[in-house]
């Protein structure tokens, strides 16, 4: 009786286990039709990743200094607006083009979101700096 309970469990767990797997599968492989239709809604794509995942470093960049105080609560609220505007320009470009973003929009929204970190690195006193001290001192770069 209890070699038969733990193959009966064993069994069952294995049916259990490799049903989803099946079906994903089945769907990966799956060629024509309804399932290769991809949602033009859904952002796709390494620059899309690599955009998400930017945006999402600098947000969090923006709220760590304005933990640390190193910003003020409205250059904090001022820079994750920007960050969202770029965010939603980036959502806008990939839902009108299946999912991707253009190299030549891929690269303006990187320099638009290069502008908001360094405006960041800025006022919190991490920015690079010019001048080489000669002039009495040396000076944020932006």
């Amino acid at each position: 009786m209890r070699v038969s309970t733990s193959l009966k469990t064993a069994t069952l767990a294995a049916v259990l286990i490799a049903a989803p797997l099946a079906g994903a599968y089945a769907a990966e492989h799956h060629r024509g039709g309804a399932l290769d239709t991809p949602d033009p809604t859904v952002m796709t794509g390494p620059r899309v990743t690599s955009l998400i995942e930017q945006i999402q470093g600098v947000n969090q960049g923006i709220t760590d200094a304005r933990e640390m105080n190193s910003i003020s609560a409205s250059e904090a609220q001022h820079l994750h607006m920007r960050a969202a505007h770029i965010s939603q320009a980036a959502e806008h470009v990939a839902a009108s083009d299946h999912g991707r973003i253009p190299s030549a929009q891929y690269h303006e929204l990187l320099r638009r979101l290069d502008n908001v970190d360094q405006r960041l690195m800025n006022d919190t006193g991490s920015g690079i700096m010019m001048g080489d001290g000669s002039d009495g001192g040396n000076y944020p770069n932006g």
